[in-house]
């Protein structure tokens, strides 16, 4: 089931979700780390009087322009792939906000910091810049905000292997957004709720969840979040071993994805047809789908997806019995997997390699 961390939208320039590709974080002075980790000490009438304080001295505006000029540099540096740049220009702007007073501006950094963290892997930092941001959502009364990052929290915490935690705060989610009629913030968590239920091992009401947050995601319009879900209930239908219906929703996806120019769901669509197609003995459609994989691979000059493409076709001519195709693209994959410098990856594939090999 595919998890992602869901941000709301916000005109302060170049906010995107791109792929993680963790590079080697920069140290960062003591100080910022500790005023990152320390708790928010102001209370409901200070914030009050904090968002509404004219800014009269120069400094003020000064720190203000600095602090606006360095979130939309890190804001830059995200969209370019620098996670650990982007995390140096926000950790100075939440200084200066801080030092101003702006609360609202300070749940903006959190955001993308959370974000730049994920790219990072640093799980812990994750979770305190998420519930940084809730707690400065909930004193602003931030209820878009607030929606959208316990839906986060809840996502976390279910990567983390805590489902029932994941789906208490998820709940608590789609309740104010039931109150508020946010027709995005209830399809969200009703999807992210599947997602629950599905780890749970529960698919029948994984299901019927995806199915009634498709009903809210059609309503916004919102072609990846459709996509998105659709591959999600795709899973759930697979899980269960119910093919025929798999087939159908992933097809769905799959068209919803391409028409969007939506890549990531297009490719994760066409891996869940291999699949299903591979599990009822339609190879030469399972092929073909893979073809069409690694030719959009090959587009996008991504060569983590050429790889996997690589170990798809591996797998299924293993899966047929071809052996010396399956260790041809085996070797392939092995190749890209050392290009990339992906010691991990490099390694599982010389293992399946070495068992093939065995045991054929």
């Amino acid at each position: 089931m595919k998890q992602q961390l869901v941000f709301p939208r916000q005109k302060v320039g170049l906010i995107c979700v791109g792929a993680i590709s963790p590079p080697q974080i920069l140290l960062h002075s003591f100080l910022l780390f500790t005023f990152l980790l320390s708790p928010i000490a102001a209370g409901a009438v200070d914030i009050t009087q904090q968002l509404h304080r004219p800014l009269n001295s120069s400094v003020g505006r000064q720190s203000r322009d600095e602090a606006d000029s360095l979130l939309g540099i890190g804001e830059q540096q995200y969209a370019s792939g620098y996670a650990d740049k982007t995390i140096t220009s926000c950790l100075r702007a939440l200084q200066l906000y801080h030092s101003i007073g702006d609360l609202k501006a300070q749940g903006l950094t959190y955001n993308l910091l959370a974000k730049a963290y994920v790219q990072l892997g640093s799980l812990k930092e994750v979770e305190d810049s998420l519930r940084r941001g809730l707690a400065i959502a909930r004193d602003t009364k931030d209820l878009q905000s607030q929606i959208f990052l316990l839906n986060n929290i809840g996502t976390f915490l279910l990567q983390q292997g805590e489902s029932a935690a994941a789906g208490k705060t998820v709940e608590d989610a789609l309740a104010i957004a039931h109150n508020v009629k946010n027709i995005e913030g209830e399809g969200l968590s009703l999807s992210n709720l599947g997602l629950v239920a599905a780890r749970l091992g529960d698919y029948n009401k994984a299901i019927k969840l995806y199915e009634n947050a498709l009903i809210f995601r059609r309503q916004t319009g919102d072609a990846i979040a459709q996509a998105n879900t659709l591959n999600n209930l795709g899973d759930a239908y697979l899980a269960s071993r119910n093919y025929q219906d798999t087939i159908g929703i992933y097809g769905v996806a799959m068209q919803t994805a391409k028409t969007n120019r939506d890549r990531t769901n297009e490719l994760r669509a066409i891996d869940g047809l291999v699949t299903a197609h591979s599990a009822v003995k339609r190879y030469q459609r399972a092929f073909d789908l893979l073809q069409q994989r690694l030719t959009l691979a090959e587009e996008l000059q991504n060569l983590p997806e050429e790889l996997k493409s690589f170990q798809s076709y591996a797998q299924l001519y293993e899966q047929q019995g071809n052996y010396l195709t399956a260790r041809n693209f085996y070797e392939r994959a092995i190749i890209l997997a050392r290009t990339l410098k992906d010691s991990k990856q490099e390694a599982q594939l010389l293992d399946q390699l070495t068992k093939m090999l065995q045991h054929k």
